[in-house]
């Protein structure tokens, strides 16, 4: 019932914990029959993320690799109870997607959930971020209901991330409620693996199917089931590579 023809959350090894290159991914993606993959390796607050120029520098790679079109972002890290990432927003204004997600690296400790709330609306606020990543974590725990509203105000996409099955299996039921909410409220999903390897790109995505089916979450709201659909979300969020990724899709 939901097909994926893309992963909008993918690292390469440009974030030195993940394990294999662009070219190695985009392989796997085709195989897989992917028409699109996100590149989104971790920004610069991160501790093994690349440097700022990596950011400023994606055009020196193909946009097409493998038979699979490539979208250029960012894993952007929420910084402080204000919603505040660790790119400027001159730079994050030019890349093709980016995913706003907190690690406890760059957010250290507990927030509770006012706090967590608070962070979410302003994050839904930023016109640059296009999807949230992994946000049912346990540690930051917000008022799904509150937000996802803010969220489909702004057409902000959130993801049902694969890689939390294994790293972060304490939000497993906070992602049901997520979803739920989302459900409730009307906002875009996506289903991503979060890849570190060639092997997650292929494993991840399998237990989320279910979570959509449980719900019969309506397939023209999964942002990468349809090239069609994610084409039509990148324009909404006006990004400037909209035309050309579309051209290359569709």
């Amino acid at each position: 019932m939901y097909p994926i023809i893309a992963d909008l959350h993918t690292h390469t090894l440009c974030t030195t914990h993940a394990f294999h290159t662009i070219d190695v991914m985009s392989a796997a993606a085709a195989q897989l029959g992917y028409k699109a993959l996100a590149v989104t390796d971790h920004a610069p607050a991160m501790p093994d993320a690349p440097h700022i120029w990596h950011f400023q520098n994606q055009n020196a790679v193909d946009r097409k690799m493998n038979g699979v079109t490539l979208l250029f972002g960012a894993e952007a890290n929420v910084m402080d109870v204000f919603g505040g990432l660790d790119l400027p927003q001159n730079l994050l204004k030019h890349q093709d997607w980016v995913v706003a997600s907190i690690h406890s690296p760059c957010m250290p400790g507990l927030l509770t959930e006012r706090e967590a709330t608070n962070l979410w609306l302003a994050v839904a606020e930023n016109p640059y971020v296009d999807c949230i990543g992994h946000s049912e974590q346990q540690n930051y725990f917000y008022d799904y209901d509150l937000v996802t509203k803010a969220f489909a105000r702004n057409h902000k996409v959130v993801e049902l991330n694969g890689n939390s099955f294994h790293v972060r299996r304490d939000g497993i039921p906070n992602m049901r409620k997520l979803v739920r909410a989302c459900y409730e409220n009307g906002c875009y999903v996506s289903l991503d693996s979060d890849a570190h390897s060639t092997r997650q790109l292929r494993e991840n995505m399998a237990p989320l199917r279910t979570l959509l089916e449980e719900v019969d979450y309506p397939a023209d709201h999964v942002v990468n089931s349809s090239a069609e659909t994610l084409v039509s979300i990148l324009k909404l969020h006006r990004r400037a590579s909209a035309e050309e990724i579309g051209g290359l899709l569709l």
